[in-house]
Parts: structure tokens; sequence; C-alpha cells
């Protein structure tokens, strides 16, 4: 059994500029983390590796410093990593980036379940998943928080569905995005970081993708552009207040109605 999982570097704050002409994230001098909805996605895979054997191949697509989103992904468990690089890449919406990386994992070879985060940290559309399973033309589940009994050629899930757990038994292959509370991350193999350090990471460019065509791809290829984009606002009152019942009571009372007020005018 072969499992692709689909992960990305993204900015550790929600600060960024924007590039006006572009509507791009600036990302130059930002710190970098794994995303952290991702980390769930491969936790679901390490845990079907235990189960079935399976060989788990990452795939990331970022500049050369999301390098170090396999390196951690290798000292978690994972077999093979594959950095998705090129300039032509740069820019890519949802549109973009599921082809993109159906590109790179079709490449690659054939694969029995591809995993990915419910969303990613900078981006929070959640629709990655979906995407790349209507590029690949495969099954799609969204927000799974149970991946169970693989046969041979299908899985069970259970998913959130407007606040029900639904069970569905899923042909494979099949795309699947992973809830984060479900599949809480391991920590990293102190044995597996040292290894992982001498792993060689293969790096595929547009010429390496079965469609060069670079129309297809980054900002050429994406259907959207942003507008705007800006932190959200953060409350001012940092009060520290240590009451007794009715008292504390009082407190919040006067506060709600406080905001009540300000809403009227």
């Amino acid at each position: 059994m072969k499992i692709a999982v689909c992960m990305k570097q993204v900015p550790a704050a929600s600060e960024g500029n924007m590039d006006p002409d572009t509507g791009v994230l600036i990302r130059t001098g930002l710190e970098a983390v794994v995303n952290v909805y991702d980390l769930a996605a491969l936790e679901a895979a390490l845990r079907l590796k235990e189960a079935y054997g399976a060989k788990i191949h990452v795939f990331t697509m970022g500049p050369e410093k999301a390098e170090s989103v396999l390196r951690e992904a290798f000292a978690m468990g994972a077999d093979e990593g594959f950095l998705v690089c090129d300039r032509a890449f740069a820019g890519a919406d949802v549109l973009a980036t599921s082809y993109t990386l159906k590109q790179a994992i079709e490449s690659v070879g054939s694969y029995d379940l591809i995993l990915c985060g419910r969303q990613t940290t900078d981006g929070d559309t959640a629709q990655v998943s979906g995407a790349l399973a209507k590029w690949m033309d495969t099954a799609h589940v969204s927000w799974a928080s149970e991946i169970a009994d693989i046969s041979h050629n299908a899985v069970k899930v259970r998913y959130n569905m407007d606040n029900r757990m639904i069970g569905a038994l899923v042909q494979l292959p099949c795309v699947i995005s992973v809830e984060k509370d479900a599949f809480i991350p391991r920590m990293p193999s102190l044995k597996l970081k040292i290894s992982g350090r001498k792993k060689e990471i293969y790096t595929l460019s547009l010429q390496d993708l079965p469609d060069h065509d670079e129309e297809h791809y980054g900002l050429k290829g994406s259907a959207t552009r942003v507008r705007k984009i800006f932190p959200p606002e953060r409350s001012k009152r940092q009060e520290l207040v240590s009451l007794d019942g009715e008292k504390a009571a009082e407190y919040i009372l006067k506060i709600l109605d406080s905001d009540v007020q300000e809403e009227r005018i």
C-alpha cells in the first residue's frame, strides 16, 4: 500500500504584507513552520503504516527552504520526500496549487490513498484536497476523524458533516482530508531525525511534470487574486481582575452591557 501526504510550510505568525500587484503574501523575513493541520495528515498516514505496512511519500510545494518540512516528516516516520519547487509555481491559488500537486504526485507514481490536512493556516480555504480529488477524478472525503479497515479496494471512513458523524465505505484510490484533533501528531524520533538528515530529497521542477505548460501553474494558472490581507483585530483590553461570587457576576454584566451600548452607537 502506498500513501501520499501533502504538506505545506506556512508563516509562524498571522502578520504579513501583500504584494499589491499580484495579491501574493510576501513571505520574506517571516519565520516558517510546518502547517499544523498537515501534521495530522502525516499522523494518520503513520498509523496506517503501523497497521498495514504502508509506504509514505510526502509532497510539499514551496521554495528550497521547504525541505525542512520533509526533514520533519522523516523524523516522524515518512519514507520518501518530494519538494515541488519551481519559480513557475509561485503565487498559485487553490486551482493552480491542486493542479501542481496532481501533476507532481502522478509524475512519481500511483497511490492507494492521498491524505491532506483540513486546511492551511495561511490560506484557510480548506479546498485543496477537494480540488485535488477533482483533478484526479477520484473519490473525496473531507474532515475525517477515523480511517480504518482498509481492504484491497476500499477504506472505511468516519467524517463530520453538518455536525453529524457519517460512516462511509470509500473506493480506493481516494483523497481524504483529516481533522486535526482526531490525529494528534507524535513527537519526532531522535533516531529517525538523525537518519533523516542523510535521506535524499527529490526535487520536482516544471520539467519533471507531465504537463510543461507554464500557463497552467502559479499566477498564470490561478483563477483568483487576493484583493487584501490583514491580521485580525486584537483586543486592547488587558485588565486582570480577581473577584468572587456576585461581584464577579456584576463586573461581567457591566462589561457586556457596555459592549451592547457600543454596538447600538
